[in-house]
């Protein structure tokens, strides 16, 4: 059974050894690859998959790059209008958003509560569509700020969101209103001292999560609980996300504390 990972870059992925760890867990005999793709080598990368692997994860920047490639969509991969998981039914390709329950889990794990609270994503991209989706059905308000206007506007019309913003003081003042703040950028994993929101933006109380999960604790994550905010990294959505997926490809649960075991391994490592 051969699985993998499609992204690009993949150098700082912990998806191969937590996934490693969960076929040795179940004695399943299988393989599971980082497939760095570049946008160009995306519809060839497809046609192998499509031939020869029982399923993929997908990640930046191909989360919704990869539906037309797909023969059928989950309701709701169709929903959040992007695809994180892929999986091969004899040549026929159904795409899965693991994304939005997975975020919730982990939420749910640490007794963060959600439902209703005033929440603001920080980004546009198909881990914000997933996150936006997953909160607006539990009862939150959610709002985004991002760099391009556009892209958070096109989320505000598709799923009926509240407030959206490039402008930075709009923004700070969404920030110190929030319940919730999410950052689903990648700002923090390429430079570990940038962070998406300044310090004194952050609110006098609640919740800040950033699903960057290497480093573990980003600068965003160190000023939030400086500040006395409750604060979440991306691990949880990571391996959350990773056992509901291993789970559709296979039919089996995976051990979720082998997978974090697996992925705490390898950032120590």
């Amino acid at each position: 059974m051969r699985l993998g990972l499609i992204g690009y870059p993949l150098s700082h992925t912990l998806s191969p050894a937590m996934h490693a760890a969960a076929l040795e867990a179940l004695g399943l005999a299988g393989s599971y690859a980082a497939l760095e793709t570049p946008p160009e080598a995306l519809a060839e990368r497809m046609d192998e998959v499509r031939r020869a692997y029982r399923g993929v994860n997908v990640t930046v920047p191909h989360k919704e790059a990869v539906m037309p490639y797909l023969d059928r969509l989950s309701p709701e991969a169709e929903a959040i209008g992007a695809v994180n998981t892929v999986v091969n039914r004899e040549g026929r390709l159904e795409g899965h958003n693991t994304d939005a329950p997975g975020f919730l889990r982990g939420l749910e794990e640490a007794g963060i509560e959600y439902r209703g609270a005033k929440a603001l994503i920080l980004g546009a991209g198909g881990a914000a569509r997933a996150i936006a989706w997953a909160l607006k059905q539990a009862g939150a308000q959610v709002r985004i700020g991002n760099r391009t206007l556009e892209r958070a506007a096109q989320l505000q019309r598709e799923f009926g969101l509240g407030e959206v913003t490039d402008n930075e003081l709009v923004l700070a003042g969404m920030a110190r209103s929030s319940d919730l703040i999410v950052n689903t950028t990648t700002v923090g994993l390429k430079d570990p001292a940038a962070t998406p929101l300044r310090a004194e933006w952050l609110p006098a109380g609640g919740t800040v999560v950033d699903i960057v999960y290497n480093p573990l604790e980003t600068r965003l994550l160190r000023e939030a609980r400086a500040a006395g905010l409750r604060t979440l990294g991306g691990l949880p959505m990571l391996v959350w996300q990773g056992a509901l997926a291993f789970e559709l490809w296979t039919g089996q649960r995976p051990p979720v504390e082998v997978m974090y075991q697996a992925a705490r391994g390898k950032l120590e490592a």
